[in-house]
């Protein structure tokens, strides 16, 4: 495969002067975005959010598709430059977000001299409006840039339900895949590598029974599963990267009546697709501990490995570079949060992530991104789209 090839030392310094040019209205956008609530359960807000950006593709001349999902959440699928020759570079990213509505009354958007705070602001607003800065920065520049391909999405946050199937499609078309997700840290490594995710829910269904007059009689769910967590637990591998981690339990109705009922829902990461059949296998083999109880399990594993590969080396050696050519060192790094990258990732097709804002407290009351770092790496994201 071809990967996208390294521009002169000359160019990339042009595109951060022009970055320079366009940092007012990449902050105009990105108010606008973060101002616009867009929850992933709340369609029609992130239909708001994604019409805003169809829009904004439309000035620049991007030949715009909104792919509406029924009942889940709607796509925007935006193309520049000529549709034939040489496959798109795909920028990659989602305009939902975990807070609900009316967040903005306790946390607005605000602005001070070092940061830029707002709910979604980290994740992921600021790499949306990074990336058509990227693309006005190009036209400006006269810059030869490859075919491009923005595709943005509403139910990222909530595991991609409704638009995996579409990120694979048009992924499967690119050379290469730019994640406009938050950089790692307050130092902004781009991620190489992510582990892979997985959510299990394990029931368990017992015997209610009297626990002062007929104690004998009953069979506790919540007993069963609290011996039953105790196995799971065992899966973690801490040494080799994998966890399992129960998250979320309930089960019983009253302190006086053996549990008839109980429930666990339960997080796992992989840092390689093979631990997939391996995880899977093991919780297949639950068995209770009571013959009386029974168990069910429901979920797997969403989400594959996003693993380090030569290709996705290159493309993170190439980004470096220009970093070094705009005046800034920049890192790389493994997570074990997923994203969309991990789809294109498990494709085969070269995938570098993190490609979006610097900051810290994404899902979090003080999440923000660090104003110094906008220009160098709008003007990166844009040395990485040249043809």
């Amino acid at each position: 495969m071809t990967l996208p090839s390294p521009a002169s030392t000359q160019t990339v310094r042009l595109l951060l002067r022009r970055a320079r040019a366009e940092l007012p209205l990449l902050l105009a956008q990105l108010r606008e975005l973060v101002e616009i609530e867009s929850p992933s359960h709340d369609k029609a807000a992130c239909a708001r959010a994604l019409s805003l950006a169809a829009g904004w593709a439309r000035a620049l001349g991007g030949d715009v598709r909104l792919h509406p999902a029924g009942s889940g959440a709607d796509s925007l699928e935006a193309r520049f430059g000529a549709r034939r020759g040489r496959n798109p570079l795909l920028l990659l990213g989602h305009l939902d977000t975990v807070w609900p509505p009316g967040t903005l009354a306790a946390m607005p958007y605000r602005v001070t001299r070092d940061r830029i705070s707002g709910p979604g602001v980290l994740d992921m607003k600021a790499g949306v409006a990074m990336a058509f800065a990227a693309l006005r920065i190009l036209r400006a520049a006269g810059a030869p840039a490859r075919p491009i391909t923005l595709l943005l999405h509403g139910d990222e946050e909530i595991g991609s339900p409704g638009t995996r199937v579409l990120t694979e499609r048009v992924a499967r078309a690119a050379e290469a895949v730019y994640v406009l997700e938050p950089a790692q840290g307050h130092e902004g490594a781009y991620k190489t590598a992510r582990k892979g995710v997985g959510q299990y829910r394990l029931a368990v269904r017992g015997v209610a029974a009297h626990s002062g007059v007929d104690f004998p009689a009953g069979h506790s769910a919540v007993l069963e599963l609290a011996h039953q967590l105790t196995v799971v637990a065992s899966f973690t591998d801490l040494q080799g990267g994998l966890t399992v981690n129960p998250g979320v339990i309930g089960g019983g109705t009253l302190a006086n009546v053996v549990a008839a009922e109980a429930w666990a829902e339960i997080d796992v990461r992989i840092p390689r697709a093979g631990d997939a059949a391996e995880i899977e296998r093991r919780f297949g083999a639950l068995r209770p501990r009571d013959p009386a109880c029974t168990l069910t399990l429901a979920g797997g594993v969403n989400r594959p490995p996003m693993e380090r590969t030569p290709e996705i080396a290159a493309l993170f050696a190439r980004a470096q570079a220009h970093a070094h050519t705009l005046g800034f060192a920049l890192g790389e790094a493994a997570t074990g949060g997923g994203s969309d990258g991990n789809f294109t990732a498990a494709l085969g097709i070269p995938t570098l992530d993190g490609m979006g804002a610097v900051g810290a407290g994404a899902h979090a009351a003080h999440e923000h991104i660090l104003r110094r770092h906008l220009l160098p790496r709008t003007a990166l994201l844009a040395a990485m789209c040249l043809a």
